[in-house]
């Protein structure tokens, strides 16, 4: 009698728990599949955004965002746009970032520039060697090329900025601004390009040197992601070709 319930009972089990992995399983290739199709989406949009920016940093330079534009500056619109700005830098106005470029490690020399409306627009006029001291500023009006970077708050990857001690990890212009007294300040900066006024190049400091690089592995998630989901069908298949008994 009680080898006959005990089969009775797991004949009844059997059902439900095949029922429960065929719904479990439909559910997890489901999940996989739309995690593909994301990852290639995201990788479509990878591939616009990078178009995008290339043409942005490769036209022709136009004037940067005055103080009526600043609020609609954005980091997806503006980011690496070729942009000039006139006006006078600050003579005393070199601000520091620690930093590691294709020249070693160093600093980014970070100066003010005055524009005829009384803005004030940070200007990175590049690379310097530690124990290097920069090249003055060049006096009277200038005009300066480059590409509008948006400000860096906060600090670097491992480093916070240290304003007090004038301890500067990322290029968070309006961290420096308030520190030290400057208004109004835009929210973003200009990487100089090479050569230009303040960024005279050879011992520094050398401007041109931004790297425009985006991660776009968004093709691997999504076969990775396939992948999955056609070991859910095999799986499926395997146990589903077994005899009912073995299942």
């Amino acid at each position: 009698m009680a080898d006959t319930t005990t089969a009775s009972k797991g004949s009844q089990r059997g059902p439900f728990l095949h029922v429960l992995l065929a719904v479990l399983g439909l559910a997890a290739f489901a999940g996989f599949v739309a995690l593909g199709v994301w990852q290639m989406e995201r990788r479509v949009w990878k591939l616009e955004l990078i178009d995008a920016v290339n043409q942005r940093a490769t036209a022709a330079a136009v004037s940067a965002p005055g103080m009526p534009d600043w609020a609609q500056v954005s980091r997806d619109r503006d980011e690496y746009r070729h942009v000039s700005a006139s006006g006078e830098f600050l003579s005393e106005g070199d601000i520091r970032v620690a930093t590691a470029s294709e020249l070693g490690t160093g600093y980014w020399i970070m100066t003010p520039l005055r524009r005829a409306d009384g803005s004030l627009v940070f200007i990175n006029r590049g690379f310097v060697e530690q124990g290097q001291a920069p090249t003055p500023v060049p006096a009277g009006q200038v005009e300066v090329a480059g590409l509008l970077r948006m400000g860096e708050p906060g600090g670097g990857v491992l480093r916070d900025n240290q304003p007090g001690a004038g301890r500067w990890y990322s290029r968070d212009v309006v961290a420096m601004a308030s520190q030290y007294g400057l208004a109004p300040v835009a929210p973003y900066f200009i990487d100089a390009q090479a050569n230009a006024p303040g960024s005279p190049g050879g011992t520094g400091p050398v401007g041109g040197l931004t790297v425009i690089t985006f991660h776009n592995n968004h093709l691997v998630y999504a076969l990775t992601w396939f992948a999955l989901a056609a070991l859910v069908v095999i799986a499926a298949w395997i146990v589903w070709r077994e005899p009912a008994g073995k299942r």
